[in-house]
């Protein structure tokens, strides 16, 4: 299994409401590619402020294995719902982390 993270620093300007309303969109993913097993976003509650760096928003993916990882990079819905996701956050494509583990 593959566990994609990603990490997102949102412009201060991008209401909770704003950030749902994509978060319900990545979510819809889970019945659009076959092989996604999970979906979650949580807000990142690290004390360490200096060393989070504005990234105080995350969700991730498990992904039945890396097939259907690659399958998610290229699929369009996901590449709309990324491009809207990119335009609030501070720094554009700057503002977003990703990192995969295998699980």
């Amino acid at each position: 299994m593959i566990r994609h993270f990603v990490h997102l620093r949102f412009r201060s300007d991008v209401s909770n409401p704003q950030k749902q309303a994509l978060y319900d969109a990545l979510a819809g993913l889970s019945g659009h590619i076959d092989g996604i097993l999970d979906f979650q976003h949580r807000e990142n509650v690290s004390v360490e402020t200096p060393l989070v760096r504005g990234f105080l928003d995350m969700f991730w993916f498990d992904f039945r294995d890396v097939a259907v990882r690659d399958a998610y990079l290229v699929d369009a819905t996901h590449q709309a719902i990324g491009g809207r996701i990119v335009e609030h956050l501070e720094g554009g494509a700057g503002g977003v982390f990703v990192c995969d583990v295998e699980v």
